[in-house]
């Protein structure tokens, strides 16, 4: 009976052993989660009269530090909501990865901006070793800018104590 036992508690041992091994091995698998927006005040970020935009398309890609070589590229696009989530593959901690957008489905909402100061993609960190416990990536979340402001922008401009340009 002594030997049989032994003999469970060694097996059961091995097997904790080689499933660690093999989740340490393991190549590492992210998911990236984001949300596309119109912009219909056209001031870069979300406000209460912002809409989420449904079938955009968007691209991960990771590039070499040194090079600024494309080394992975998967594209994506939102649901209903305006979410989107892109899984990866691999470790890229040596390599800059960023959320773009591409393509808007609403024609009336469709520009990328180009200012100086545009974000035009959202950076995220995809490697295993940053303190992050949780394998999901946040992206921040991305917007088109409508060809023209809502005319209730003024007011949600007032409310949030923004000033229109050009009225002071």
């Amino acid at each position: 009976m002594a030997r049989s036992l032994q003999a469970v508690i060694l097996l059961a041992t091995a097997l904790c052993f080689l499933s660690f091994q093999a989740s340490v091995r393991a190549e590492p698998h992210f998911f990236v989660k984001g949300q596309v927006y119109c912009d219909t005040c056209r001031i870069q970020f979300i406000t209460r009269v912002s809409e989420y935009v449904p079938g955009a398309k968007v691209r991960l890609e990771c590039r070499d530090r040194e090079g600024g070589s494309v080394t992975y590229s998967i594209d994506g696009e939102t649901d209903e909501t305006g979410s989107y989530g892109l899984p990866v593959e691999g470790e890229h901690e040596e390599e800059v990865c960023e959320v773009q957008l591409i393509k808007s489905s609403k024609p009336e909402c469709s520009e990328i901006s180009r200012g100086v100061f545009a974000r035009r993609s959202a950076r995220i960190s995809l490697a295993s070793n940053n303190g992050m416990a949780s394998s999901d990536r946040l992206a921040n979340p991305l917007g088109f800018l409508r060809q023209e402001s809502l005319s209730e922008c003024p007011e949600v401009l007032k409310e949030l104590g923004i000033l229109p340009t050009g009225l002071i």
